[in-house]
């Protein structure tokens, strides 16, 4: 699971890249690797992307090249791993 923490003022910022982030995630979800994701809180203060079969490599990849990390509107981003039960 890959966890982000936003800036305050996320919903006034994110505007310019808010389409390019969900394409990202749109095309995850269609390779199979995306499972879930959605903003947290209301007004959002972070976001979780739940990841299927990748290495954390790759969801580091994703996340750095992601374009709300890129814009600044995330102050910080962690990978959990999840072990269902």
């Amino acid at each position: 699971m890959l966890f982000y923490d936003y800036v305050e003022d996320i919903v006034e910022r994110r505007g310019p890249v808010r389409e390019p982030h969900l394409e990202r995630i749109r095309s995850g979800r269609e390779r199979g690797e995306i499972v879930m994701a959605g903003a947290l809180g209301d007004p959002p203060h972070g976001a979780l992307i739940v990841f299927r079969g990748l290495v954390p490599e790759a969801v580091e990849a994703f996340a750095a090249e992601d374009p709300y990390v890129l814009a600044g509107l995330v102050l910080d981003w962690r990978l959990e791993p999840w072990r269902l039960v």
